[in-house]
């Protein structure tokens, strides 16, 4: 028994010795870490107490974080508000006989609570096991921007109520405060406006009986949902309870084609062709003329400003589609009444129209820069820089509050490598671009930086309906950790960046993310070969498979591999929920390039011919979209031997533009076709065939696809190997 005493006592030195020794891996960083000596033990008879009762949910949030229960006074946890403070800035004390947290408001002794959690082991954020020690410190700490926020695009793919929630929860843990919704869109409607309940009871779902088209996915079922007035509360009250505003976004004049399937009379004024979309109309902007749409939309965001308790509301103004109002009879004349010479001023005046309807509900708009260019907007509007970061600094510049979020650095749904899903029009980065982003090295002026708000990340979900988005692995997979290093770009008052040493504080912060159940992205294995031995490797404490091709197995990765033929391996590394990307040497990506000609029933387009295709440039598009029965047709000048040929209709990173339905058929002799078997997502991948291809035939099997064509993708081909 003495023994097991001995033992006991030197393990729990040892710990409390390391817990004084190692500097924890606070992020955001935080403006001030001092160690002290010595070590807070937290117990199950520990206790939390509240100095104000307006931090009564701060208190009961670190109680279900911690497992112990709250005191009236005197906790060994002890939560106060401090006059002497900033909005949001916090004194955090660790001390051996108690802990002391004391903020400006509620936001800043919710953040002290955040740097608490993180002073703790990672299981916090799971199943903390008590005793747990804290060593002594004294923290003092602020944000950088007032603005801490990130975009969930809930339209294009539908999240939960629930899973908005957990989301929530992820922003917290990195202090960000601002979670804009995308609530409006081309595919749905998903807030409840009870004075017009179709809009979300039937424009919240599409394909099936939907007057909304499926698109990116789903095609086969009625899917989707939207979220009661109700729902909306609970989740504005969750984030509140996590230092997190949650701002609508209405998206005005464009991407409004939900509302339109429902309602074409929101649309402009003449009759368009509708023949090569088989009568489905996808124009998608509300006609800036009519009187009876600024109604409409008064009803919906007299709502809107009653439901959230947000001073401002994102009004959208983003991507119009001008050549519908230089159609329309009713906006040339608007715009001649008005004296106005582009399409741009009477954006401007749309907007306008809508800012003084949310000024009559007390609120104030918000929007994306492009809703700037007509014409001055009411000086208090808050503007998303999104376009560039020219654009940001255009409106910076201008004198408007703004968000910097331009897509090359803060748009998460962009691939991370060139192979990684994704999108690809604004830029491929990872982590470690989010990360070096300061205003000074954006060129932003010393005037245009007071106008900077804040910083902003997004998720565009048109992607992730088509990834399992019952599950949050793809939505985890491109936001983290690109979300941690914005945690740090918009906390973190330096302008000093040291990449190595974040991504050494990171991996450390990996054992969180581990415990918060998050399917993050590892930065890609490294792969070597020389002398005959392949050999790959890891520098964050993740485990690393091998794939050969050829097997159907991964195998864990042990020693470097004799082999003369190293582009026959692949790697990934893995830990937890969370992957890299897969990896290999040159060689295992190298494509062929062999000639072919497409040929279709469809006409091709007039400009983006099949040409484009054929010499492995620019993907081509037809005049039309396809009906039952239509095909698009490779015939290679030779027979192919490949191991592996994909064929597709649409856009590699997203299926639109593509066959709905139908399948594939290969010929070997460019005259016999045999059907090999469904289209997947607009696609076919044919692996290792039996013999060379001469010929693959895509049958379209459904009518139409919510567009005027399809899209034609050059063959992606990969040698034997």
């Amino acid at each position: 028994m003495k023994r097991k005493l001995i033992f006991a006592l030197v393990a729990t030195v040892m710990a409390v010795c390391g817990a004084m020794a190692q500097k924890p891996s606070i992020i955001p960083t935080p403006c001030k870490y001092v160690a002290v000596d010595g070590s807070f033990t937290l117990n199950s008879r520990s206790t939390i107490s509240v100095e104000d009762a307006t931090l009564d949910d701060a208190a009961d949030y670190l109680s279900d974080h911690l497992g112990i229960r709250l005191a009236e006074v005197d906790g060994d946890i002890r939560l106060t508000l401090d006059s002497a403070l900033r909005k949001e800035e916090y004194r955090l004390k660790v001390a051996a006989s108690h802990i002391e947290i004391r903020g400006g408001d509620y936001g800043g002794v919710f953040s002290g609570v955040v740097t608490l959690l993180q002073l703790l082991p990672a299981s916090v954020y799971d199943n903390l096991v008590l005793p747990a020690t804290v060593g002594c410190c004294t923290v003092e700490d602020a944000p950088r921007y007032s603005h801490r926020g990130f975009m969930l695009d809930v339209c294009r793919t539908w999240m939960s109520k629930e899973a908005v929630m957990a989301f929530i929860d992820l922003m917290a843990y990195h202090k960000l405060n601002c979670l804009r919704l995308h609530l409006t869109d081309d595919e749905a409607w998903r807030i409840e406006i009870k004075s017009h309940p179709e809009l979300a009871e039937v424009g919240g779902f599409r394909g099936g009986d939907s007057p909304v088209w499926p698109r990116y996915g789903k095609w086969g079922e009625k899917w989707g949902g939207y979220y009661t007035q109700e729902d909306m509360r609970e989740i504005i009250e969750y984030a509140r309870v996590r230092n997190i505003e949650v701002m609508p976004e209405i998206d005005l004049p464009g991407h409004s084609l939900t509302v339109a399937s429902m309602h074409p009379e929101i649309l402009c004024n003449y009759t368009p062709n509708l023949s090569s979309s088989f009568g489905y109309d996808t124009r998608s902007a509300f006609c800036a003329s009519k009187e009876s749409n600024y109604d409409l939309l008064r009803d919906v965001l007299t709502e809107v400003c009653a439901l959230f308790p947000t001073e401002y509301i994102h009004i959208g103004g983003d991507e119009v589609e001008t050549s519908q109002w230089k159609r329309c009879p009713d906006c040339k004349a608007l715009m001649a009444d008005r004296g106005y010479s582009s399409p741009e001023q009477l954006q401007a005046y749309f907007m306008t129209r809508l800012s003084d309807i949310l000024a009559q509900c007390g609120k104030k708009p918000a929007v994306w820069n492009e809703a700037t260019d007509g014409g001055q907007l009411p000086s208090h509007t808050i503007v998303y820089g999104w376009e560039g970061v020219k654009e940001c600094r255009e409106v910076a510049a201008k004198g408007y509050k703004t968000v910097v979020m331009p897509g090359q650095y803060f748009y998460f749904d962009m691939k991370q490598s060139k192979r990684e899903p994704g999108h690809d029009w604004a830029a491929i980065f990872d982590w470690t671009k989010v990360y070096n982003v300061t205003p000074t090295s954006l060129g932003f002026t010393p005037e245009e930086q007071r106008n900077i708000l804040g910083f902003e990340g997004s998720f565009f979900s048109e992607a992730y309906v088509s990834r399992n988005p019952e599950r949050a692995d793809y939505l985890h997979y491109q936001t983290f950790p690109r979300l941690v290093a914005l945690s740090e770009v918009v906390w973190n008052s330096s302008d000093h960046r040291d990449k190595s040493a974040f991504y050494r504080r990171m991996i450390e912060h990996y054992a969180r993310l581990d415990a918060m159940g998050v399917a993050y992205r590892l930065m890609p294995p490294q792969v070597r070969y020389a002398e005959g031995m392949l050999s790959a490797k890891v520098d964050d404490g993740s485990t690393l498979y091998a794939h050969e091709v050829g097997t159907d197995t991964w195998i864990k990765y042990a020693e470097p591999i004799a082999t003369t033929t190293p582009a026959r391996y692949l790697f990934v590394a893995r830990r937890g929920k969370a992957i890299s990307p897969e990896v290999a040497v040159e060689g295992y990506f190298k494509t062929l390039r062999p000639e072919f000609t497409i040929t279709s029933s469809m006409p091709e387009h007039s400009s983006m011919t099949f040409a484009k295709a054929q010499n492995y440039g620019r993907l081509a598009r037809t005049s039309r979209a396809p009906d039952v029965g239509d095909w698009v047709q490779y015939t290679f000048a030779t027979a192919v031997k490949c191991r592996s040929m994909k064929l597709a209709t649409g856009n590699f990173q997203l299926p639109r533009f593509i066959f709905e339905h139908g399948y594939a058929e290969i010929s070997y002799d460019g005259v016999a076709f045999v059907r090999a078997g469904e289209l997947r997502n607009g696609m076919f991948i044919i692996e290792n065939p039996s013999r060379p291809i001469k010929a693959v035939r895509l049958v379209c099997t459904s009518r139409g696809n919510g567009a005027k064509f399809i899209s034609i993708q050059p063959p992606t081909i990969y040698p034997v190997l």
